[in-house]
């Protein structure tokens, strides 16, 4: 066939694909989540494998260890949905191998890799293909698949054609290991959960005021005096470990050490570069205006004093050896004046007329030009140019080699971040901020001395009430940009800040609200009509949490199972 001839015939299907809408067994809980872009199944049916069948690929050192793993799921996971799907079944042509087709092998896990995916699986013909542009579009075919098979003895979904690929390249979660110690099964577990979930992203928060858990051969002190004891740090082999499993699941591993402010826990090492550390956070009489943290954990890095870089250099140099991602995150929120100003070193500089912003560009033209030379782009939280007191110019920190997070504001910051040319990952309090609910964790607080029939209010919890799912599903990051701004957006992240958190609460209050921003964030959260999807989806997110549930992680449930036995008698009569 001329060459010309058949790349016309190609576009034409892709196009095909894109637009023909999604077509299922109407009541059938056979459903992949995040939802595909295109699904075509016109005439639903299934069809059993092989006692023999196997699954082909290329050999990779990331991709043939996923191969092995959803082929041992398949064979053993005996998953059996919340309704017997209303499907015809098939049992004369079964099922004898998936044949994977990768068109660049050689593909690196980094930001904006092509993660598209084309899943075939006909109903007259004993194989199946998954074609991928990488090996981590693969894997997320492979879970693709994954999800179509169900029963004892199994079976898959068949007559299919599955195209494939996310909105966003930025899908992430963001744990914090310095509160409360989380264990290093409990982070590969939830990297796992995150590739089921299509989330490509772990923002790692491994340090701040409270502990320093991360053992750095450089510098060994920062976690021996900083972390809460030997058995909760991590090692330099706990940390491969992690990047290689995450590696194994589509995941990359960015690390924060969160600086200059948020570093109480680097002071029993170093406590001549450390201002304002172990004092009580909110002194006597004093304004809100007044604190010296934005919560009990005091201590900020010291700008002023030579010896902070070495350290800091220190720490910067070796997280490029153990975390291979090209992102780099700074930190750099919540500066508190007050702290700053308890130190005499700075005392000094504010009396010779400089300001606080000034020691905070100080800090970033020490360590940001440093972060570039070890081939790193550097992510800033949004405080470090938007605060309303301590912010640097925005002229020091090129867009071109730097990422902002956005926290507060909600679609305003994001704005305001977008419109000053920065590449920007959403994270919103508003919507995004999966701690927040559980009230405050300060002692003695008369907030919660309140006479009955007292007006709860947010419950004493700064950023509540508790963000449903439905309430992370129906957010738009993109919200009041133009087509342009809207570019400049990467995708988002989830953030579980852990002062009431810890293994023990860690799956519920990350699943399944996490599963609604990766849909949100792979396929949107619209149907083909362009209207809000949140209803059709709770019915399928039910039967996701109950697939996530059999496969070890305990998310919550979304409704009492009587909902899901009885379709649609759970719905509000009021429709948004």
């Amino acid at each position: 066939m001329n060459i010309n001839k058949f790349s016309t015939i190609f576009n034409l299907l892709l196009l095909f694909l894109t637009l023909v809408p999604s077509i299922s067994a109407v009541g059938s809980p056979i459903n992949i989540w995040p939802k595909p872009r295109s699904f075509i199944w016109t005439t639903p049916q299934a069809i059993p494998f092989s006692p023999s069948f196997a699954i082909t690929s290329p050999q990779h050192p990331y991709l043939t260890p996923a191969v092995n793993r959803y082929l041992s799921q398949i064979q053993t996971a005996n998953y059996n949905p919340l309704l017997a799907p209303v499907i015809n079944f098939t049992t004369s042509l079964p099922l004898q191998t998936l044949t994977i087709t990768i068109s660049d092998l050689n593909a690196t896990l980094s930001h904006g890799v092509n993660e598209s995916y084309t899943l075939t699986i006909p109903s007259k013909s004993t194989s199946a293909t998954l074609t991928a542009a990488t090996p981590w579009g693969a894997m997320r075919g492979l879970e693709s698949f994954s999800q179509l098979v169900w029963g004892s003895p199994a079976r898959v979904a068949a007559g299919l054609v599955i195209s494939d690929w996310p909105i966003f390249e930025h899908r992430g979660i963001l744990l914090d290991t310095s509160r409360n110690y989380y264990g290093v099964e409990d982070l590969l577990r939830l990297i796992g959960g995150m590739s089921a979930n299509k989330l490509n992203v772990f923002h790692w928060h491994i340090t701040d005021s409270h502990s320093f858990p991360l053992v750095l051969k450089s510098e060994p002190a920062l976690a021996g005096n900083g972390s809460y004891g030997s058995d909760m740090q991590y090692s330099t082999e706990d940390v491969k470990r992690i990047v290689q499993f995450g590696l194994e699941h589509g995941v990359r591993v960015i690390p924060e050490i969160d600086m200059p402010g948020h570093t109480g826990s680097w002071a029993d090492a170093y406590p001549e570069i450390v201002a304002c550390a172990n004092m009580f956070w909110m002194p006597a009489g004093a304004s809100w205006e007044d604190r010296l943290a934005a919560e009990p954990g005091t201590g900020h890095l010291n700008p002023l004093i030579p010896k902070t870089y070495d350290v800091v250099k220190n720490v910067f140099t070796e997280l490029t050896t153990l975390f291979p991602d090209t992102l780099f995150h700074g930190g750099a929120d919540e500066v508190v004046p007050g702290c700053w100003k308890a130190d005499a070193t700075i005392q000094k500089y504010l009396a010779n007329n400089g300001t606080l912003s000034q020691v905070l560009e100080i800090f970033i033209n020490s360590t940001y030009p440093y972060i570039l030379s070890l081939n790193r782009t550097a992510v800033y939280w949004e405080d470090v140019i938007l605060d309303g007191e301590i912010k640097v110019n925005p002229s020091i920190l090129p867009p071109e080699t730097t990422i902002m997070q956005t926290w507060n504001g909600g679609p305003n910051n994001t704005k305001r971040l977008v419109s000053a040319g920065y590449r920007t990952i959403v994270s919103s309090a508003d919507y995004y901020y999966l701690d927040c609910g559980h009230g405050d964790f300060t002692g003695n607080n008369s907030i919660y001395d309140q006479p009955p029939g007292t007006e709860q209010g947010n419950g004493g919890s700064w950023c509540g009430p508790f963000k449903t799912w439905q309430l992370i599903y129906n957010y738009d990051i993109t919200y009041g940009l133009t087509e342009a701004e809207a570019k400049l957006v990467l995708g988002g992240e989830v953030a579980l800040w852990s002062e009431q958190a810890d293994a023990t609460v860690l799956d519920s209050r990350i699943w399944p609200r996490s599963s609604a921003m990766a849909e949100v964030l792979w396929s949107g959260n619209r149907d083909e009509a362009g209207m809000k999807r949140s209803g059709e989806a709770t019915d399928r997110l039910n039967e996701w949490i109950n697939r996530m549930v059999k496969r070890g992680v305990k998310a919550e449930p979304i409704q009492p199972l009587w909902c899901i036995r009885n379709p649609g008698m759970c719905n509000n009569a009021i429709s948004a």
